[in-house]
């Protein structure tokens, strides 16, 4: 199967993905699509609820193994590893859940921290101190020792992303990092992320069915429809697209080929 990309090729691709298929039963998620996403740039995969995008995801950082294809990084299929080589591949991958996901009996310290201990040998104070320093990076300096339950929801997602990039991971994923949002938190998630994007120079991974802030945050875009990649490509290839599809989604219509349930 050919395999779309953003203008790159596949000594500069952060992660390949060749003929990508997962069933549930008899439902067929995943119908095959290949894909290559650009090293250093925000990739943001869009479309319909229900259509793949959480399921790609989880497929790509490896918590659900698909039926058939592959998704490689540097030349190593992730479905290859298992043990050991897979927990130190996963160690070079952030993600920032769409709920947040933090423990809520943990302190915010706690939470950041996790991966830290989890993966890492460091001293307490070296963990201290890149603690405050992802903080300070997320615009939430000094609240280490509040509980989950204390913060907002922007404020969570905010520790959130803290704690994906603990690690200074050279992959960042994203599920649904507005949802919940009000606007101005959502646009203020929109700008976190490219600031983060250009202190840390990763490749970012983001699923969202947020129109405004996908054209706002992506240099590259997928489009997701009934199980199928519908486009690949750069932020103006899409953009100005004559893909049905894609026109409905992006127009906002309930006429076109997308049904509406």
């Amino acid at each position: 199967m050919n395999v779309q990309t953003a203008n790159t090729d596949k000594q500069d691709a952060a992660i390949v993905v060749d003929d990508l298929h997962k069933w549930f039963g008899d439902h067929h998620v995943l119908k095959g699509m290949s894909f290559e996403i650009p090293k250093g740039e925000i990739t943001v995969f869009i479309g319909p609820s229900g259509t793949g995008k959480s399921v790609l995801m989880k497929c790509m950082v490896g918590l659900m193994r698909p039926n058939q294809g592959a998704i490689s990084y540097d030349g190593t299929s992730i479905h290859d590893l298992s043990g050991k080589r897979l927990y130190e591949l996963r160690a070079r991958f952030g993600k920032l859940f769409q709920d947040s996901a933090l423990f809520d009996s943990l302190t915010v310290y706690e939470n950041i921290a996790f991966p830290i201990y989890r993966h890492r040998d460091y001293t307490e104070d070296q963990v201290s101190d890149i603690v405050a320093d992802k903080l300070r990076a997320v615009g939430l300096p000094g609240i280490e020792k509040k509980m989950p339950g204390e913060l907002s929801g922007g404020m969570r997602k905010r520790v959130g992303l803290a704690r994906a990039i603990a690690l200074d991971p050279e992959i960042v994923f994203f599920d649904e990092p507005n949802s919940g949002l009000d606007p101005v938190m959502s646009a203020a998630i929109d700008e976190l992320i490219l600031e983060t994007k250009a202190m840390m120079g990763s490749t970012f991974v983001v699923i969202s069915h947020d129109i405004e802030g996908t054209f706002k945050i992506a240099d590259n875009i997928g489009m997701l429809y009934l199980g199928n990649l519908i486009q690949f490509g750069s932020k103006a290839e899409i953009r100005n697209s004559e893909n049905p599809v894609l026109k409905q989604f992006f127009g906002r219509s309930t006429k076109g080929p997308i049904a509406i349930a």
